[in-house]
C-alpha cells in the first residue's frame, strides 16, 4: 500500500504548501443540497452481514506500511483528526490550550527530523458555550470549529429547540455542526421523519457543513445503518458519522464499510461526495492506518482529505506523536509527553 501522499517529492510539497501555517484543504466540496427522499432506493438498500463481517476482518492484515510510508501516513491521519473536547467541566482555558494543540499537534523538531512543514489537526470540535472560546482561539489558522448540537447525545430535547441549538452554534462563529439523528425514526422505519428532521438541520446550518451523527451502535442491524445512511445524505448531510463516542458501541470496521460504500453509491448517483467520519474507539496508530487503508481501497486518494474524511478520536494524536517520534529517534516516549494541551 502507497502512502496518500504517493512520494517523498509529493510529501516536501505537502510541506512547501503548508509554510505560514496553512494545511491542506479543508472545504473544497460544496455543501450538499439533498435531494427529494426516493424511498425505493431507502429500500432497496440491504447489508450482508456474513460478508461484510469476512471483508472487514481481512483488512488489518491485508494492508501493512512501514518505515518513512508509514511516518507520512500518520502525518496524513493527524490532518484528518477533529481533537475534541466533551466533557462537563470544560473550561476556557482548557479549550484554548486544545485549539494550541490543533494548531501545532506535533513538536517541531520531530517535523524538522520527518522534512514535514506545520501541519494543523483538521478541526476542534466542542459543546455550543464553547464555541467563541475555540473562534477566537484558532482566529487565521485555517482551523474549523465544529460544535456538537441538537441534543447530543442523545438527540431527545424538543426539535425546536434543537433547530435553535444550531443557528447559535452557528452565530457564534461554528464552522461545522456534528448533529445527532433521533435514533427511533430508524428503529421504526420512519424515513419520511428521518428525512424532514435532516432537511430541517440542514437549513439551520446555512453555510455550515454539517455532520449527521448515526449512533450506529444503537440502529439494531446493517441493514439500518445503510438505509439511515442515504436518507440523511438525501436530507443535505454533507458528512455522515458513526457515533457520539458516548454509546457501548462506537465505529467498526463493519459498519464503516456498509456507509462509506452508501456515500459511494450516492456520489455515482447524485455527483455530491458526501464525507465520512468514523468517531470513537480509536486509539490507536495502527487503527488509524487500517481506516486509511480502507477508504483509499473503497474510495480513493480523494477522500483521504480533511473535506471528506475526519477521525472523531481525540486520544489518537498521542499514540501517533509516540510513533512518530520512534520513527525518529528509534524509541518509544512516555504518554504524558504529548499531552493534549
Amino acid at each position: 500500500m502507497h502512502d496518500p501522499a504517493q512520494t517523498a517529492s509529493d510529501r516536501a510539497a505537502h510541506g512547501a504548501a503548508a509554510q505560514g501555517g496553512a494545511q491542506l484543504p479543508q472545504v473544497h466540496e460544496t455543501c450538499n443540497p439533498g435531494m427529494a427522499l426516493d424511498l425505493d432506493w431507502v429500500l432497496s438498500a440491504e447489508a450482508n452481514t456474513s460478508a461484510i463481517e469476512r471483508r472487514a476482518a481481512t483488512l488489518p492484515g491485508r494492508r501493512s506500511v512501514k518505515k518513512e510510508w508509514q511516518a507520512a501516513w500518520l502525518c496524513r491521519a493527524i490532518t484528518l483528526i477533529d481533537l475534541t473536547t466533551l466533557a462537563g467541566d470544560d473550561t476556557p482555558g482548557r479549550v484554548r490550550r486544545l485549539c494550541a494543540k490543533a494548531m501545532a499537534p506535533v513538536r517541531q523538531d520531530i517535523l524538522d527530523a520527518l522534512e514535514m512543514g506545520p501541519i494543523t489537526t483538521g478541526a476542534v470540535c466542542v459543546y455550543h458555550d464553547m464555541v467563541k472560546t475555540a473562534a477566537e482561539a484558532l482566529d487565521g489558522s485555517g482551523v474549523p470549529v465544529a460544535a456538537v448540537s441538537t441534543g447530543f447525545p442523545a438527540g431527545l430535547s424538543p426539535l425546536n429547540l434543537r433547530i435553535a441549538e444550531i443557528g447559535e452554534s452557528v452565530r457564534a462563529g461554528a464552522d461545522e455542526i456534528d448533529i445527532v439523528i433521533s435514533r427511533r425514526h430508524v428503529l421504526t422505519g420512519n424515513w419520511q421523519a428521518l428525512y424532514d428532521e435532516m432537511r430541517a438541520f440542514r437549513a439551520a446550518c446555512g453555510e455550515a457543513h454539517v455532520k449527521a451523527i448515526l449512533a450506529t451502535g444503537e440502529l439494531g442491524s446493517l441493514r439500518n445503518v445503510a438505509r439511515a445512511s442515504l436518507v440523511c445524505m438525501m436530507g443535505g448531510a454533507d458528512f455522515i458519522k458513526t457515533s457520539t463516542g458516548k454509546e457501548a458501541v462506537n465505529a467498526t470496521l463493519p459498519v464503516s464499510l456498509v456507509m462509506i460504500r452508501a456515500l459511494r453509491d450516492y456520489h455515482e448517483r447524485t455527483g455530491y461526495r458526501i464525507g465520512y467520519k468514523p468517531a470513537g474507539g480509536i486509539s490507536k496508530a495502527k487503527d488509524a492506518l487500517t481506516y486509511l487503508a480502507l477508504i483509499k481501497d473503497e474510495l480513493g486518494e480523494r477522500w483521504l482529505r480533511p473535506d471528506l474524511f475526519r477521525f472523531g478520536a481525540s486520544s489518537l494524536l498521542g499514540d501517533i506523536e509516540r510513533q512518530l517520534e520512534h520513527h525518529v529517534t528509534g524509541r518509544y516516549s512516555a504518554g504524558w509527553r504529548h499531552a493534549m494541551g
